[in-house]
């Protein structure tokens, strides 16, 4: 669909994500990555002795990090733009910890569309990154990007 329709679904969630697996060695790499060496992360001993989660964790930012993957493939397989670009966040809030080895993935809803002009489109997406087999997300974000038609 061409990118001025997307404001024919705001309110509707326009598709679901892949499963992502955030296993410990996506979880140590996005450590080395960021340079967040916490425990709680990293040490499985430790975690499951004194964390509150009974193992370790994925990063709250490793989880954020999925919004841009998850979209690409969702919205891709819908429109087809010239580019589309990152422009910020709105809300994020980080509901549930991820355990290391759990899967997740995005539920995307069209918040809103606001022609900019000139084939350019600022897209806002409620997301909302499920963690399998649980009742709470990980996190909902509301995030923006500018389509370029």
């Amino acid at each position: 669909m061409p990118v001025a329709d997307l404001a024919k679904h705001i309110g509707e969630e326009i598709g679901v994500s892949s499963w992502i697996l955030l296993d410990q060695n996506r979880i140590n790499e996005f450590a080395h990555c960021t340079g967040d060496h916490q425990w709680i992360h990293l040490d499985a001993e430790r975690a499951a002795r004194e964390g509150p989660f009974g193992g370790t964790i994925a990063h709250g930012f490793l989880t954020l990090s999925l919004l841009a993957p998850t979209s690409f493939e969702v919205m891709l397989e819908r429109i087809s733009p010239k580019s589309v670009v990152n422009y910020g966040l709105e809300k994020v809030r980080f509901v549930a910890p991820v355990r290391s080895g759990k899967r997740v993935r995005n539920h995307i809803t069209i918040a809103s569309v606001e022609n900019k002009g000139t084939g350019r489109y600022l897209v806002m997406t409620e997301n909302t990154i499920e963690i399998e087999g649980e009742s709470r997300p990980a996190l909902t974000a509301s995030a923006l990007a500018m389509f370029i038609a």
